[in-house]
């Protein structure tokens, strides 16, 4: 045999060897990919909300912009004394600016001629006044006697209206202070969770937890208690409920032995 025979005997040898050896290392990853265990975690807790936000406003109007100023000053006096006969300081009270807004009607007129006798009809936008607007705000943290000052007195302010004041109160809202804090216990309960499923679960199949391979983080989801309501996009956060409720799914990957 002369020498190019054999060096291409080497050559395919060769090829053959690292081939084999690609192939073989494929099928080892693939294998590696596929003993794996994925599991997922619920971190949940019930919790009170501990603050609270109620805000309301009321109006006057008239044609000159003083005339509209010089109501809302005197009516700011007698919401003023309503909150104060209710038991609020009046450091608990903030009231806004006077916001202005010019408003306007719609007026059709009628206009004939002689070769119209019928005579058209148009639209045309004229002013009507001024709008004068103010609004009142009273908030807590960590108060319970003032929280429940604040959500009794929400239920009550149509009494202004014998004082000749249109109260408009906002939905009172609720948030909690340390949610933080809330949000690392669920991760930690959510992740045990996660970890002590995949455990189980492989223990009852008589196989071994190896290490872990990868984890993901939901979104958290803050709704009022007993609610069922659910975004896996962007997650909840109701401010409107004072009894919530907060859960976190986390997804751990775990290698088998």
């Amino acid at each position: 045999m002369n020498n190019k025979n054999i060096w291409g005997t080497v050559i395919i040898g060769l090829a053959i060897i690292i081939t084999g050896a690609i192939i073989g290392a494929a099928f080892k990853q693939r294998n590696v990919a596929q003993d794996t265990i994925s599991v997922a975690g619920l971190g949940k807790r019930d919790f009170t909300s501990d603050e609270i936000l109620f805000s309301g406003y009321y109006t006057a109007k008239a044609m000159d912009a003083k005339e509209a100023y010089a109501i809302i000053i005197a009516d700011k006096e007698k919401v003023k004394n309503f909150f104060v006969s209710k038991g609020f300081k009046l450091n608990e009270i903030i009231f806004s600016g006077v916001d202005f807004q010019k408003t306007y009607k719609t007026v059709e007129i009628q206009s004939h001629n002689f070769n119209n006798p019928v005579g058209n009809t148009k639209s045309e936008q004229v002013f009507d006044g001024y709008i004068a607007k103010q609004t009142i705000t009273i908030d807590c943290k960590k108060n319970p006697e003032l929280m429940k000052r604040i959500e009794n007195v929400a239920d009550q302010t149509s009494e202004l209206i014998n004082s000749g004041i249109e109260f408009n109160p906002n939905q009172i809202q609720y948030t909690y202070s340390d949610l933080p804090s809330l949000k690392h216990d669920l991760i930690e309960k959510a992740t045990q969770d996660a970890k002590e499923r995949a455990e189980k679960t492989v223990q009852t199949a008589g196989g071994r937890l190896g290490k872990l391979k990868t984890a993901s983080l939901g979104v958290f989801q803050i709704t009022g208690q007993g609610s069922v309501s659910e975004d896996s996009y962007s997650g909840n956060n109701d401010i409107y409920s004072k009894e919530k409720s907060a859960r976190i799914v986390v997804r751990l990957e775990y290698q088998l032995d």
